[in-house]
């Protein structure tokens, strides 16, 4: 038996040609448009690899201005939490930096949030979680169910980031995450959620972008900064946005 990369490309390909026929989609976009017509912005949150999905959402070529993204590095650039703190190893399974870095945010009250994780379990993400609802905020989830489902909540009241969110896109990420099994059977290779949940990420602005030119709307849009027009524009549509939108470091 030997590690087969032609079936890792297979299994994703077969991900991209199922993955834009789940309805939860639809209702996600809704949220999102909802959002921008109704002045919000869209706070996008994901620690560890799940970052990189946030950044799909917040401040891309492509993408929507009027998106904002959180991140555990937050504590450090917007708080007064010294530089080591971020090098714990059980940082984002601490309930109690949700609470720091949500309050360290800009947020509005009609702003939408997106919790990427993999797990959906870990402290940070269910507290996080908990308290935008308790904030009256829509809540969406990219996550893993089948992950999701097989552990058990690292947060004190046994929810886990599906049990909260009005939405959950399933970046349909096995359990563990790989999928090409080493011959000893002891460990797995061919990561699939990044690549899944950017896929959501991207097709949820998409449907949003549809159903605001439907509207009669001119979606906000950004242009890539590395085209010669791109920051002109880009300024001048987060300037609508003042003191609201964060790119991070």
């Amino acid at each position: 038996m030997t590690v087969d990369p032609a079936k890792f490309a297979q299994h994703i390909a077969d991900l991209v040609r199922t993955i834009p026929e789940d309805p939860e989609i639809a209702r996600a976009a809704g949220l999102f448009t909802k959002a921008v017509l109704g002045g919000g912005v869209i706070q996008a949150f994901g620690s560890g690899h799940s970052e990189a999905v946030a950044m799909e959402i917040a401040g891309r070529a492509g993408g929507l201005v009027p998106t904002s993204k959180l991140a555990l590095r937050d504590l450090v650039l917007y708080g007064d939490a010294p530089r080591s703190e971020l090098d714990r190893y059980d940082l984002e399974r601490d309930p109690s930096v949700a609470r720091a870095i949500l309050d360290l945010a800009p947020v509005h009250p009609g702003d939408l949030f997106v919790i990427i994780s993999n797990s959906g379990v870990n402290g940070v993400v269910v507290e996080l979680a908990t308290l935008v609802k308790q904030r009256g905020h829509d809540l969406i989830a990219i996550t893993s169910r089948a992950h999701g489902e097989a552990v058990a909540s690292r947060h004190p009241s046994g929810r886990k980031l599906i049990d909260l969110a009005d939405v959950v896109l399933d970046n349909r990420a096995p359990y563990g995450d790989a999928v090409l099994a080493l011959p000893d059977g002891g460990a797995s290779v061919g990561a699939v959620s990044t690549i899944t949940s950017a896929l959501l990420a991207q097709l949820v602005v998409a449907q949003t972008v549809r159903n605001l030119l439907e509207a009669g709307e001119v979606p906000p849009v950004y242009l890539s900064s590395n085209v010669p027009e791109g920051d002109a524009h880009n300024l001048k549509l987060e300037a609508l946005y003042a003191g609201r939108i964060r790119r991070g470091a």
